[in-house]
């Protein structure tokens, strides 16, 4: 079994802002430890919404709220974490394999993800007792495991 600490950090991006505002620089390669293949963000939603509720084969991310707040539920199946993202400077990293749900965002929330991955369907596991199954069998050795 795979520590949920060692499927996800937190990143913290230095601020090199002066007298005239807040500069954080995020580069793949570097500060995220994978380069972006994909950027997407959400906002509108509200402290009732929940997103996410999937594991991906292969995507690897990095959240940043860069306004204002939300939280995320991290899920390998053996452990859970919940992890607020509150400031700009604040990256959640998620290796693959990883279930997450993102909620209770704050009216102003923006959250910024960055893949290693362009988007395909195929690889997410959107029902959590299938995941379930998967990581037992994958726990047990079995790199076959049935998916599906």
């Amino acid at each position: 079994m795979i520590k949920l600490e060692e499927q996800m950090r937190i990143l913290d991006f230095p601020d090199l802002g002066d007298e005239r505002g807040n500069l954080v620089v995020v580069e793949g390669g570097s500060a995220i430890p994978f380069e972006i293949k994909r950027i997407f963000y959400i906002y509108g939603s509200d402290n009732e919404v929940v997103r996410g509720c999937h594991a991906n084969l292969r995507s690897e991310f990095v959240m940043i709220n860069v306004s204002g707040t939300n939280k995320v539920k991290v899920d390998n199946g053996y452990e859970t974490s919940i992890i607020e993202l509150n400031r700009p400077r604040m990256g959640l990293y998620l290796k693959s394999n990883v279930w997450k749900e993102m909620y209770d965002f704050s009216p102003d929330s923006v959250l910024l993800v960055l893949s290693n991955e362009h988007y395909d369907p195929d690889e997410y596991i959107r029902d959590y007792e299938t995941y379930l199954k998967m990581v037992r069998k994958l726990s047990e050795g079995d790199e076959e495991a049935d998916y599906e």
